[in-house]
């Protein structure tokens, strides 16, 4: 019984945190309210403060739910040997974990303000440089390390610059993973010490 009631409590949480970011995606953070929350999901405000009694909680938990893999997925590779496969597997793993995430990362693109704001954007960024000094080698020349920072926002960008493009979401997806894969290739077998850094 407490099992299926903890169940029950866990899709309720979840079903508020979809229905949040679709309106806060929809319509802007600001402009939405709880009330508004609460009788999209059909529920009383009273209900929805069981959960979450502000915004702001909603929004936090979200971004919560998108770091803890980000946080297992940085775990993973900083214990891994510092090699091509790990570089790829993390961009892979990474490319999977923001798909699952698009309506947040939807969100903090058209709210970029509010989210530098709550202070989850600065978590955020901290975690993206934790995976940067993974996928980078920390004495390559600087054009390979703008590869490497390029095959992270190559995945993020392909998010939004291809949700509007015809093609199945899972193609779109392999295609932008494929390139960013191929930026951090070239940057981790670059003739490091050429003449002009493997550019």
């Amino acid at each position: 019984m407490d099992g299926s009631r903890q169940r029950r409590r866990g899709d309720t949480r979840q079903r508020i945190q979809d229905v949040a970011v679709e309106l806060f995606a929809d319509q802007g953070y600001e402009k939405t309210s709880l009330r508004e929350i609460a009788e999209r999901l059909d529920v009383t405000k009273a209900a929805l403060y069981y959960h979450f009694k502000t915004k702001e909680d909603i929004l936090v938990s979200l971004f919560e739910d998108l770091t803890r893999p980000m946080d297992e997925l940085i775990e993973w590779g900083r214990g891994q040997p510092h090699t091509l496969d790990t570089k790829r597997e993390l961009l892979r793993r990474y490319s999977e974990a923001l798909t699952q995430a698009a309506p947040l990362f939807r969100f903090m693109q058209e709210n970029q303000a509010t989210v530098r704001e709550l202070s989850v954007g600065e978590s955020f960024k901290d975690r993206m440089l934790k995976m940067l000094d993974i996928i980078k080698e920390p004495d390559a020349p600087l054009t390979d390390q703008v590869r490497c920072v390029s095959a992270l926002f190559t995945i993020h960008a392909g998010m939004f610059a291809l949700k509007d493009m015809e093609g199945d979401p899972e193609d779109k997806r392999k295609a932008v993973l494929e390139v960013a894969v191929e930026l951090v290739t070239r940057a981790h077998t670059g003739p490091y010490g050429s003449p002009g850094g493997g550019a």
